[in-house]
């Protein structure tokens, strides 16, 4: 998927149509036809209001190319700079002005492109290049997760240094944020609050995907005070299709690889008062031995739910603490009741097996819990957890309804500075 902004030069077409007359054809000129000749130098036919030689241009600064005769018009202009994108702008229907509708990008050069024809309609171009001044302030963006291979649900992440809350402030980022994967996928970016973004496709990644995602917002401005900084890009791919999918009501996970099953496992989730949530969780870390207090969920210590374990094979999907483990003390519960503080249980070999199956970004699934339905930016990713067309109300470019206030931090920034890929 290309989400690479293409800014094009609106140009204006002239057709010229000329009479041949037999013995007409001037010595020099073949077949007498103005457009065969090669294009004189137009300096003298037109104005264009760029900076001195030794000067560089204000970005903010509209560049303009207007003609000198009556007689004579623009037909084409193109302006690009060195990351070859294309400046937008207009040609009036008499050809006799052209102007750019976008800021240039700050810190680069343009080379400015003009066509034109004479009064007899010969035609000449000229040719213009130029630097343009650097910005004062940068906006960063830091991408996520770092390189590696990933499960099929893993969302993508962009990290803002600035807040930015106006609708076509937030466009202009999502233009510059380019996503390419193979296979191709439809996908958009949503914007988690005013300095985080999440991209995800329409359904699950591909195995075996390649994506690439990079910025192109260098020198582009975004706000009245911030122009896009250099962005370094990030390459990362999937592995197989790995979903393991727990019913809390019958006290399985069937766990399947691109799409057949490979283990169906005998567990214990949440009890009454500690429901495991229903919904699509995106595996975020595999820690091999945790110690599990019943503080770190809010039980008081000493209480008749209060516990201190030693945990092993803890796969996380939630930042608050919910783990897929191996719970010796509940093998008798596997697979009957439900009696867990909200992780879901399975003995100590199943649980080595489920560590060592799955990576980050997997997907881990539950239904049939009384629980709530696990929420999508603010304890990990829950991403999938939306509808699409809910998706799309969260981008600047789909018609959403992204406000234009800032909402409320889910600490999002948190969850991707702790994401690893398993490599």
């Amino acid at each position: 998927m290309n989400h690479t902004p293409r800014i094009r030069t609106v140009v204006s077409c002239t057709l010229l149509v000329v009479t041949l007359v037999a013995g007409a054809t001037a010595c020099g000129e073949p077949d007498g036809d103005p457009l065969s000749l090669k294009p004189h130098d137009a300096a003298d036919l037109i104005s264009f209001n760029g900076p001195a030689e030794d000067k560089k241009a204000d970005p903010d600064k509209p560049l303009e190319v207007t003609v000198k005769e009556d007689d004579a018009k623009i037909t084409d202009v193109t302006a690009v700079d060195t990351e070859g994108r294309h400046l937008a702008g207009e040609l009036d229907a008499d050809g006799k002005r052209w102007h750019s509708t976008t800021s240039l990008a700050a810190g680069t050069r343009y080379i400015v492109k003009v066509s034109t024809e004479n009064g007899d309609g010969a035609p000449g171009s000229r040719t213009y290049a130029f630097g343009t001044e650097a910005a004062k302030k940068f906006l960063k963006v830091s991408f996520g997760p770092q390189a590696g291979t990933y499960g099929v649900g893993q969302p993508l992440t962009a990290e803002l240094s600035a807040p930015v809350t106006g609708r076509a402030a937030r466009a202009t980022v999502e233009r510059g944020l380019q996503v390419r994967s193979s296979p191709a996928v439809t996908g958009s970016w949503h914007w988690v609050d005013a300095k985080t973004l999440h991209y995800r496709p329409k359904e699950y990644w591909p195995a075996g995907a390649s994506i690439d995602l990079r910025s192109n917002l260098k020198g582009i401005k975004v706000t009245g005070a911030f122009h896009g900084a250099e962005t370094k890009p990030l390459k990362l791919t999937t592995g197989d299709r790995i979903e393991a999918i727990t019913d809390a009501s019958d006290h399985s996970m069937t766990v399947l690889r691109n799409g057949e099953v490979i283990n169906t496992i005998p567990v214990t989730t949440g009890k009454p008062g500690f429901d495991t949530r229903n919904g699509v969780k995106v595996v975020l870390a595999k820690e091999q031995f945790v110690r599990m207090r019943g503080e770190s969920i809010g039980i008081a210590a000493g209480s008749s739910e209060s516990y201190d374990l030693p945990v092993y094979w803890a796969t996380r999907v939630t930042w608050s603490g919910e783990y897929v483990h191996a719970a010796p003390w509940s093998t008798g519960s596997q697979g009957n009741a439900n009696v867990s503080h909200g992780c879901t249980g399975m003995s100590t070999a199943d649980a080595e097996w489920f560590f060592e199956t799955v990576r980050e970004g997997d997907i881990v699934k539950v239904v049939g819990s009384d629980g709530e339905m696990m929420t999508p930016f603010d304890n990990g990713f829950g991403d999938w957890n939306l509808a699409w067309d809910d998706w799309l109300k969260g981008s600047a470019l789909h018609g959403g309804g992204t406000p234009d206030t800032d909402s409320t931090d889910t600490g999002a920034d948190v969850q991707t500075a702790r994401l690893r890929p398993q490599v």
